[in-house]
């Protein structure tokens, strides 16, 4: 009983097999998750460090674990600065110089206490002086108003975009389940099927038909256009009526009793009992809405009205690609859905493991 009370306090780091040191087969599982969190950590831990370099830095090859600038020094009779290099002397030893121009393998260095003497060297008995430097100007440059880049403006889209998604795909879909689950009428169970039978269908094949109802609905280059066509999700459906079957018959029976309309039985008992099925269903929306792309690419084309992914295509021009700027924006989009994955991820998993109890 002791040791049963004394486990939960032990943390995962400290469960094992053994009774008293590591089993093999602790090594064994630790290592497996060491070996998934860096995968799964690795690239985004990357990114986010990235997004710090600056242009030159990041065409490296190979590339630096962290952020670097090339260190250079104003040597008289010269206009800009010059960068600094370690230079392998014949004699072994290595001596300080700056590098004046370079042409293919070869790289004329002067000593920048005595400038007057230009020397050519091997490119590859040199090595560049560097300080660890972090490019703040490619997060602040992105609201530079000579960038022309409104990311306030894509923001607000992105964020009406997903909350009015996210409200109405909620009331839409909770409204579905609730019918699914509660009302007992002919093909109920074939319309749940032709429902989730749509996951089967890919999104790229109803691209087109969407967008010819929206041009229809006169919607594009409308951000209703975007939400209008998302709102009803067949997951969502599934998810909801799965937690509203264990919600007893009883109640909204009782409710009937005492004269309640359909409208508020759902509205006062079925909603607020569903709150953690429906906090993972909007956490999902959320999810699919802030980081769609392809069907705002299809609707929207007035940059006004673009959302913070149609934004970050714009960073790929025809002949040259910013990556630095696309990185720093890249890692701004991505964190408000990194946050609302670790704060509500417990409502997840709750919510998830909840929908199969009957």
């Amino acid at each position: 009983m002791a040791n049963d009370r004394r486990a939960p306090r032990r943390g995962l780091f400290g469960l094992r097999r053994g009774k008293g040191r590591f089993d093999w087969t602790d090594w064994v599982s630790y290592l497996y998750l060491a070996l998934g969190v860096v995968l799964m950590l690795g690239p985004v831990v990357w990114l986010a460090i990235s997004s710090f370099k600056s242009a030159g830095n990041l065409s490296e090859f190979p590339p630096t674990p962290l952020p670097y600038a090339f260190r250079s020094i104003e040597v008289t009779g010269y206009d800009k600065p010059l960068s600094l290099y370690q230079v392998r002397q014949p004699d072994g030893t290595t001596k300080l110089m700056a590098q004046v121009r370079r042409v293919g393998l070869q790289a004329q260095m002067v000593d920048p206490e005595n400038p007057g003497e230009v020397v050519k060297v091997s490119t590859r008995d040199t090595t560049p002086v560097r300080d660890l430097s972090i490019a703040w100007s490619n997060y602040t440059d992105l609201f530079a108003p000579e960038r022309n880049i409104d990311i306030t403006r894509y923001a607000f889209n992105s964020v009406f975009i997903t909350l009015a998604a996210t409200i109405i795909t909620v009331i839409i879909n909770a409204m579905a389940a609730f019918a699914l689950s509660k009302y007992h009428f002919p093909g109920r169970n074939a319309a749940l099927i032709a429902i989730l039978s749509t996951l089967m269908v890919p999104a790229t094949v109803l691209l087109v038909p969407v967008f010819i109802i929206v041009a229809e609905m006169g919607l594009v280059n409308n951000l209703w256009g975007v939400i209008l066509p998302t709102v009803a999700t067949p997951t969502g459906v599934f998810l909801l009526r799965q937690y509203m079957l264990t919600i007893p018959d009883e109640l909204i029976e009782a409710a009937r009793m005492d004269h309640a309309s359909e409208w508020r039985i759902f509205w006062r008992i079925i909603l607020p009992l569903s709150a953690p099925a429906i906090a993972v269903v909007a956490i999902f929306s959320i999810i699919w809405r802030w980081n769609d792309f392809l069907l705002p690419l299809v609707v929207l084309s007035r940059q006004s009205v673009f959302t913070l992914q149609l934004a970050l295509n714009s960073f790929q021009g025809e002949n040259i690609v910013r990556y630095e700027y696309l990185l720093s924006m890249t890692v701004m989009t991505a964190l408000p859905v990194v946050l609302v994955f670790v704060f509500l991820q417990r409502f997840i998993t709750s919510g998830i493991a909840s929908t199969g109890i009957k």
